[in-house]
C-alpha cells in the first residue's frame, strides 16, 4: 500500500487521538467538557454571514477544490470558555495539509483566524488586518492578546493567494470568555 504524505498526516492525527477517549476519536463534535471553565449552558454563537462560495471567480479565477470531508476546527479551544490573555489558539485540519501562502500545492492551504468577524466573502481574498489574522508561513498555532470579554473565533483556510477553497473550509465560529 502506497503513502502519500498527506495520508501519513492523516494516520498520524489519527493514531495520536487513539485510545485517549478524545471527542474526535469517537466521531462526535466537541462539547465542550472536560476542556476548561464553561459556563453552564452556553448556546453557539450566531455563525457568520457567509457568501455562497463559487468554483469560478467573475474574473475567471478558478478556486482551488477542497477535497470531500476536509475539516478545520479548534484543537485546545471550546465554544463557551473562559481563558486568559494570552489566548494560545492550536489550529486542527484533517483531510487536507498545510502549505504556506505562495504555494500551489493540491491538497494544500493555510490557515486564517477571524477574530470577531461576523460577515465575510468567501469569493474574495481574505483581508489581512487585526480581525482577519493571517498565518501565511504555515503556522498552526498563535498566542493572541484580547481584551477582557466575549470574543469569537474561526478559522478558514485559504489557498495560495490568501482565496478560501471551494467548498470553504471552516471551522465553526466560537465565543470565548476571556478574563
Amino acid at each position: 500500500m502506497s503513502h502519500t504524505p498527506l495520508a501519513i498526516t492523516v494516520l498520524a492525527a489519527a493514531l495520536a487521538l487513539a485510545g485517549c477517549g478524545h471527542p474526535m476519536q469517537r466521531g462526535e463534535h466537541h462539547t465542550g467538557k472536560g476542556y476548561g471553565a464553561m459556563s453552564p449552558e452556553t448556546a453557539p454563537p450566531a455563525q457568520a454571514k457567509v457568501t455562497a462560495s463559487m468554483p469560478t471567480l467573475s474574473s475567471g479565477y478558478k478556486k482551488v477544490e477542497a477535497p470531500a470531508g476536509a475539516r478545520l476546527y479548534f484543537v485546545n479551544l471550546r465554544n463557551g470558555m473562559t481563558v486568559g490573555s494570552p489566548v494560545k489558539v492550536v489550529f486542527g485540519l484533517s483531510g487536507m495539509g498545510v502549505a504556506p501562502a505562495g504555494i500551489e500545492k493540491v491538497g494544500t492551504g493555510h490557515h486564517h483566524l477571524l477574530v470577531n468577524v461576523s460577515e465575510w466573502d468567501a469569493n474574495a481574498p481574505l483581508p489581512a488586518n487585526e480581525q482577519f489574522r493571517h498565518f501565511g508561513a504555515g503556522q498552526t498555532e498563535t498566542s493572541l492578546e484580547l481584551k477582557p470579554g466575549q470574543h469569537t473565533l474561526q478559522l478558514v483556510l485559504g489557498d495560495q493567494n490568501h482565496i478560501p477553497h471551494h467548498p470553504v473550509v471552516m471551522s465553526e465560529r466560537i465565543t470565548i470568555t476571556v478574563k
